[in-house]
């Protein structure tokens, strides 16, 4: 589907959903690694590491996800296609890259293709949107974050 600059292949494969025909999953494989499934709570936990070294850019960074999130449309085929990455808007925010584990590529494709995933599955539904809100809104709170990243205490 997707390899980033530093190797990391982004896949997707069927998903199991039978009311959802276009169900997909998102898998992210790195150089000489097992496949992996991105979760909410590694992104949130890595945009943590970029905070603490660069606030300002890190905030930015959350804007744009969110305002991404919100220009998706859902799937109407397999494999779906990325709707708003540009590789162009990659270099505002290529220091972030210096910080925690994922590169702003990665964070960019991934989040995407989770969030055209949601609006496939759940056209109305918001609980991945709300997830980034959160981070944006009450990063000094970290329980609340973490727990909207697991879905808990809500």
């Amino acid at each position: 589907m997707h390899t980033t600059k530093e190797g990391v292949k982004i896949l997707v494969s069927k998903g199991q959903k039978k009311e959802s025909p276009f169900d997909f999953r998102v898998h992210y494989q790195e150089p000489d690694k097992r496949v992996r499934t991105p979760k909410h709570i590694h992104v949130i936990i890595d945009l943590y590491m970029k905070l603490s070294r660069n606030k300002e850019l890190t905030l930015k960074l959350v804007d744009y996800l969110i305002a991404m999130m919100k220009k998706l449309k859902p799937e109407n085929k397999f494999p779906p296609s990325l709707q708003v990455y540009d590789k162009k808007d990659l270099a505002q925010f290529e220091e972030l890259n210096r910080y925690g584990q994922y590169s702003v590529e990665f964070i960019l494709v991934a989040t995407e293709l989770i969030m055209i995933q949601e609006k496939t599955n759940y056209p109305s539904g918001t609980m991945n949107i709300k997830v980034f809100e959160s981070f944006r809104n009450k990063h000094d709170d970290i329980f609340s974050v973490v727990g909207a990243a697991t879905f808990q205490g809500r």
